[in-house]
């Protein structure tokens, strides 16, 4: 499972006109679920991220998780994170999993996220959408579960 994570002042995402996710302080995470992803890859990668200390204490060092700052989270599924660029130009999405193991998966993480987190939005799995944030820092960080 992978996980590009943004610490945000807002996030928002879209789907035909219509804001279906929207938050504000807190993290936007792309997510993206792998063929041989299971449950074990959402507790480990949730786990990871919850505990985080990438919010600023009042000295502005990173030592606050989302917990500490009272933070939102958005989660956007995002296949498009097991992109393979190896041969050619156009990107292979086959280690990326079927979508409805990936949408099962998605859904899990999800509500893992909300026992620990007041407010926790989505995007719509599947749907084309656009997303808007604003990066607070910028703090962008990337997880892989294979390397945690």
């Amino acid at each position: 499972m992978r996980a590009l994570i943004q610490r945000v002042t807002h996030a928002q995402v879209d789907v035909d006109g219509r804001t279906v996710g929207s938050i504000g302080i807190g993290l936007l995470i792309l997510l993206g679920v792998g063929a041989n992803d299971t449950e074990a890859q959402v507790d480990k990668l949730w786990g990871k991220i919850s505990k985080m200390r990438i919010f600023e204490d009042e000295a502005g060092k990173t030592n606050l998780s989302l917990a500490d700052v009272s933070g939102e989270v958005l989660v956007v599924s995002q296949f498009t994170l097991y992109a393979s660029c190896k041969k050619g130009n156009r990107p292979s999405f086959t280690d990326a999993s079927a979508p409805a193991e990936a949408k099962r998966l998605y859904e899990l993480f999800v509500s893992q996220a909300r026992k620990d987190v007041p407010r926790v939005e989505t995007g719509e799995f599947g749907a084309m959408m656009e997303v808007s944030l604003i990066n607070d820092g910028p703090f962008t960080i990337w997880l892989d579960t294979d390397e945690l």
